[in-house]
């Protein structure tokens, strides 16, 4: 059965009046609209609207993160700064030092901004690409709670850690490779457990060291340390799963050392007795200027033909396409611009909780009773 859609501004209304209701200013909570739509226009559902209650509005409530963001700025040159975030909105902290970034690299060729004490800020991409709209490349990462093995292990250790890099073209989109240190992120298993889909073998292992499939048992696991995610390349080193690991650990300390922020267990968000408590995430931001080398334009039709010979290559059997990373969230965009964003059974359900929970004035589209 094919989900309904809801009208990108209908989701935007909604969302910034729960935002706003929790104590977000609006201004900010414009730009956390703006970051989790973004992962849906782009298709990457994992880490959209799916997200909006359980990691934003439910954990406002719960305390364990603040509605008003406080950014200090602990340190600033010319091209670096180090800030700290205080445990607010994660989108507008990165959104705030991804600027700064462009600032610097506007200015001197290149700017790299690291934070500290931050909160889950979307899809990494969003940041990345607010570079490649200025003319810019830009990278940026993460760590995150506790989720990744490393190789010949069976204990949860590493975040997923994306690695994220954004390249103007002279195409209609830009090269954007957003993708988890992980074989797959907490997200994807989350979407699997909100479908009632087994998760495929080999992406998750047991302390037994065997493979687990059950999705909603999976995400308790987690969070237990029952079961960890596996890094790029799968299990073992046969399939290269160290290439995966040593990357996840270079966006753990790029996301926590250049900072003297925290890593590793420090961000499992389970205190001692047992509570829920802050996940003082690390991000980092690196904006390049290519005036400052052979220019943009330059960039600009070099990037496009290495993707356009790229996807003009021989292709496999049954297979008419290849694709180039940021080439199928361009032809998602085209596809739900004029439908809207999808939304399930189970979204529609938190979408009422939200409004039911804090009292707002909203009537869907996708019920079925007169406004």
């Amino acid at each position: 059965m094919e989900r309904p859609y809801m009208s990108w501004n209908e989701a935007k209304a909604f969302m910034m009046a729960a935002f706003m209701k929790v104590g977000v200013p609006e201004k900010d909570a414009a730009i956390c609209v703006d970051v989790l739509l973004e992962s849906d226009r782009r298709g990457i559902e994992s880490h959209g609207i799916n997200r909006f209650k359980p990691f934003y509005i439910d954990r406002i409530i719960k305390h364990i993160q603040e509605p008003i963001t406080q950014i200090e700025i602990l340190k600033d040159t010319p091209t670096t700064a180090v800030i700290d975030g205080h445990n607010g909105m994660g989108m507008v902290i990165a959104h705030t030092a991804m600027k700064m970034a462009i600032t610097k690299a506007k200015q001197l060729g290149l700017g790299m901004v690291v934070v500290r004490n931050s909160t889950h800020f979307g899809i990494a991409g969003y940041y990345a690409t607010m570079a490649t709209e200025h003319g810019l490349i830009g990278m940026t990462g993460t760590n995150a709670r506790p989720s990744i093995a490393p190789t010949f292990g069976v204990e949860n250790m590493l975040g997923t850690n994306p690695l994220t890099f954004a390249i103007p073209t002279d195409e209609d989109f830009p090269f954007v490779l957003d993708a988890a240190t992980s074989i797959t992120q907490r997200g994807r298993i989350e979407y699997y457990a909100r479908n009632n889909q087994e998760t495929p073998a080999g992406l998750v292992i047991g302390r037994d060291g065997t493979p687990q499939t059950h999705s909603k048992q999976i995400l308790t696991d987690l969070v237990s340390g029952k079961a960890a995610l596996t890094p790029l390349g799968g299990i073992g080193e046969e399939l290269a799963g160290y290439k995966g690991y040593g990357y996840a650990t270079v966006v753990e300390i790029l996301s926590s050392a250049l900072q003297a922020g925290s890593f590793l267990h420090q961000l499992s968000g389970v205190a001692e007795d047992g509570s829920n408590k802050p996940i003082p995430v690390g991000h980092f931001f690196l904006a390049i200027n290519p005036d400052f080398f052979m220019g943009l334009e330059n960039l600009k039709h070099t990037t496009g033909e290495i993707l356009r010979q790229l996807r003009a290559s021989k292709k496999a059997p049954n297979h008419d396409k290849i694709y180039t990373a940021g080439e199928k969230e361009y032809l998602t965009w085209l596809e739900r611009k004029d439908k809207g964003v999808p939304i399930g059974d189970d979204l529609q359900k938190e979408f009422k909780q939200v409004r039911d929970q804090l009292k707002l004035d909203f009537v869907f589209s996708f019920e079925n009773r007169s406004i």
